[in-house]
């Protein structure tokens, strides 16, 4: 059996036996993911190893041979734009803001995300434009200023804009970016912890979700449906997009804690204190504080701009580290517009890495009792995509979506979805519960 190199690769920064990457067979669907870029590459690989880990989990939980994993290419694209494919009551979201996207600069191109009204209110008040925005108005004052003097204005604003260079004019060190950063927890003693057999990989484990937008809710919506028990906790001085909430917040429940709050910080400590997982989106250093009595947790971090260097620190989407790393000019149009990848893929496949992470880490620990902490980045996700798989000739066929589409009813309304692409034998086919309201749930553990 032939391993696909990008999949052998990922499976290898996770920590899994090589041996196993073999496992993994993937149905193609013609060209999905069209791109200059090895996109429809780092999607399956990205979703590959996550139905591996999940498949050497339930193995462990269960006690027999590693489920046989075959993903579908289809399910795999559909599910990369699971926020595209997403009808509320027959009504699309939309996904990006008038004042969100691609602009000239003097001398180049800039990148904005204003999709959040407290960023759209900071890039207006650092360009000194006033509110709601006029999209002609930003065009015209963007086009007076070098972008990276745009980038850097709004980021001492704690707005969001970012130069979209060629890759060789990056700020960023990308080709130094590890995809997976892995390491043992500090303190306490290792005791193996069993985990009961049971029909899901996950079930009866804690998931702390402390991520917004896509990427960590990705991975935590992924742990739901391979069945555990997954709160996500956001502050209440920072509403969600409803319509994020309800592509993401698929078999998951969801509260809001004040950790400024005494009794907010009380109840999160609890939560802390009883979780398994904890996956965080913050940015390096914000919550370490709470994370380091709790030797037995499995943490899994993620930022923007990879964890060292002077970007460390920066606010970042998928969108903007696809300009800042220079993917946004190599899949540029012939007059020279920078184009985005036909999927927000360094989220996705971030989201399903991290996913397969914590899988790996419970597998671990259930063996030998130590807790794993591991990083990732979409620039690190970047880095593999640009440098890291070699791109092959598309599959021949036609690829269309319904056969991994489906309807249900919600909170929200009537919802049609893309369905979870995860695929080893006896591997759930949808989410047990759909997206429930935002940070309506009781803050305790089932």
């Amino acid at each position: 059996m032939t391993t696909d190199f990008a999949t052998a690769h990922a499976w290898a920064a996770l920590g899994g036996a090589p041996a196993l990457a073999g496992r993994i067979t993937y149905t193609p669907a013609g060209e999905v993911l069209a791109a200059r870029l090895p996109v429809r590459q780092l999607a399956r690989a990205t979703v590959g190893v996550c139905s591996l880990a999940a498949a050497e989990l339930a193995a462990r939980r269960g006690g027999g041979a590693i489920p046989a994993v075959r993903v579908e290419e289809g399910a795999v694209a559909t599910a990369f734009i699971s926020e595209r494919h997403l009808l509320i009551d027959g009504r699309s979201p939309t996904n990006f803001a008038p004042l969100s996207g691609f602009w000239r600069a003097a001398d180049g191109w800039v990148r904005t995300h204003a999709n959040y009204p407290h960023h759209r209110a900071r890039l207006l008040a650092a360009l000194g434009l006033p509110e709601p925005g006029d999209p002609d108005a930003l065009a015209a004052e963007l086009a007076q200023r070098p972008a990276r003097e745009i980038q850097e204005t709004a980021y001492a604003a704690g707005a969001l804009a970012v130069a979209a260079v060629r890759p060789e004019d990056s700020e960023l060190p990308l080709s130094t970016f590890p995809l997976v950063e892995s390491w043992q927890a500090d303190g306490g003693t290792p005791t193996p912890r069993p985990l009961s057999p049971t029909a899901l990989p996950a079930a009866g484990v804690r998931v702390l979700d402390l991520t917004r937008v896509i990427a960590g809710p990705v991975a935590t919506r992924t742990l739901a449906l391979l069945g555990a028990d997954v709160l996500r906790v956001d502050s209440p001085q920072l509403p969600e997009d409803p319509d994020a909430h309800a592509d993401t917040g698929f078999g998951k429940r969801s509260t809001r804690l004040d950790l400024a709050d005494p009794h907010d910080r009380r109840t999160f400590d609890e939560l802390l204190a009883q979780a398994d997982v904890v996956v965080t989106a913050y940015r390096p250093g914000a919550l370490d504080r709470y994370l380091t009595h709790h030797p037995g947790l499995i943490v899994a971090q993620l930022n923007a701009w990879g964890w060292t260097g002077e970007w460390a620190d920066r606010r970042g989407f998928d969108s903007l580290v696809q300009a800042g790393t220079g993917i946004a000019q190599l899949e540029a149009t012939a007059d020279g517009h920078p184009r985005a990848l036909p999927a927000q893929a360094l989220d996705h496949g971030t989201g399903y890495l991290i996913a397969a992470g914590v899988l790996r880490a419970l597998t671990d620990r259930a063996a030998t009792g130590t807790a794993r902490h591991l990083r990732f980045s979409l620039a690190g996700t970047a880095s593999w995509l640009m440098h890291g798989i070699t791109p092959t000739p598309p599959p021949v066929g036609t690829y269309a979506p319904d056969p991994w589409l489906t309807e249900r009813p919600s909170p929200y309304g009537h919802l049609r979805h893309a369905l979870p692409p995860i695929a080893y034998d006896g591997a759930p086919r949808d989410w047990t519960r759909p997206p429930g309201h935002w940070g309506t749930d009781t803050p305790t553990w089932v």
